[in-house]
């Protein structure tokens, strides 16, 4: 696929359309009192994974509507002290996966937290985590369930998830709280930038070519799935696109990134039909966050950089923790 977006030099200054809900932050605000209302009920189990440098737990906490949510805590092994940790969101239609599946961060020196994403795992990784809450009539996939009213939408549950998964990683004694970092791909990406709007005190967030960001152009700029759900549930129900794009509104990375703080390493493929690099841009040029900075790969499509933004990562990061230290 050759460049079908805007230039680079136009992708600089893009902003979205999206216009912000005025109940916006009360939504949000009341969405997560809800949600605490619930003990967080986190459940760390010692796992064999036959991995010998690193030890793994089973994790399961309350999420939205104190709805078990599973998930995997890995450190090095023998680890005695608090480390920084990294909060990871897993990209549409996977799982946590199994336990040996992540290796990464805990290899790097990190407590590492992988949220299992409700009602998904069963497209490329395995879940273990349901979604007992039901839909009204929707386009197969997760983008439009509840779709009309953001009180139903799916990704509120979602999102809420995710920031519960935050605080059961920071209730771990291996970890230290003010050394709390969000990353994730695709999904995990747009997860991620929603955690660094409603978390204020992250130490950064990696987006990594993000999905759910700047909704008005993304339904209508790519044929490629999962945006193109919305595209078929409005083909039907033709009356239904205000009330769509308005529910969406609340749930748009662009409007989450204008209340990001934390330093932050976004990442665009120019190439990328599932997650359009003038949407990536609009929610980075979005984000308030002074400390920001966004890794373009020219020639990729969705699998943007891979294991050279793995790389560009781990070199960023260390220096955004350095003085956070837990005294």
């Amino acid at each position: 696929m050759a460049l079908f977006d805007l230039p680079l030099d136009q992708l600089r200054d893009r902003r979205s359309s999206s216009v912000e809900p005025a109940d916006f932050d009360q939504f949000w605000t009341d969405t997560l009192g809800q949600a605490r209302q619930y003990d967080l009920a986190a459940r760390f189990e010692r796992t064999a994974t036959g991995l010998t440098t690193l030890d793994t737990y089973d994790v399961t906490f309350a999420g939205f509507g104190g709805h078990p949510v599973r998930g995997w805590f890995t450190v090095p092994a023998g680890s005695t002290e608090p480390l920084p940790v990294v909060v990871e969101f897993v990209g549409y239609g996977g799982g946590r996966g199994l336990a040996h599946s992540h290796l990464l961060w805990a290899s790097a020196g990190y407590a590492h937290f992988v949220m299992d994403t409700r009602g998904q795992g069963s497209g490329w990784s395995v879940g273990d985590t349901e979604d007992p809450v039901g839909s009204t009539p929707a386009v197969p996939g997760f983008l439009t369930r509840g779709i009309e009213d953001p009180y139903d939408f799916y990704y509120r549950r979602v999102f809420t998830d995710a920031v519960r998964a935050v605080e059961a990683a920071r209730s771990h004694p291996l970890v230290d709280a003010s050394r709390t970092v969000a990353a994730g791909i695709s999904q995990g990406g747009g997860i991620t930038v929603a955690v660094g709007g409603l978390v204020p005190d992250l130490a950064a967030i990696a987006p990594d070519v993000p999905f759910l960001c700047d909704f008005p152009r993304a339904v209508t700029i790519t044929d490629t799935l999962p945006y193109r759900e919305v595209g078929r549930y409005l083909s039907v129900h033709r009356d239904r696109k205000a009330r769509v794009l308005d529910t969406l509104a609340y749930f748009d990375g662009v409007h989450f990134a204008a209340r990001g703080r934390a330093p932050a390493l976004f990442s665009t493929a120019l190439e990328d039909e599932t997650c359009p690099p003038s949407t990536v841009f609009a929610a980075f040029n979005a984000y308030a966050g002074q400390d920001k900075q966004i890794e373009v790969y020219d020639f990729n499509g969705h699998e943007g950089g891979g294991p050279h933004q793995q790389s560009a990562q781990l070199r960023w990061l260390p220096g955004k923790l350095a003085g956070n230290e837990k005294a």
